[in-house]
């Protein structure tokens, strides 16, 4: 999936590069300020991203118990 795909359809690794790419950049410390805000900003809503997706994950994992039983991952 290119940069440019839309939020709601990057699988986890994708936004998580992503996201990883976000954060070099801004850590390196050599982006303009309004760069350095839209990639915070883009930052923000790929984290929103990879929150929800493990969040989904979670739910589905607990419901895999054979006995019906959850288990909590955290």
């Amino acid at each position: 999936m290119s940069e440019n795909a839309p939020l709601e359809n990057m699988t986890f690794e994708e936004a998580y590069s992503q996201l990883e790419s976000v954060i070099t950049a801004l850590e390196g410390g050599e982006v303009p300020l309004d760069e350095a805000v839209n990639l915070y900003e883009q930052g923000r809503k790929l984290s929103a991203r990879c929150q929800s997706l493990l969040d989904d994950a979670e739910l589905r994992i607990s419901r895999l118990n054979d006995d019906g039983s959850t288990t909590s991952l955290t």
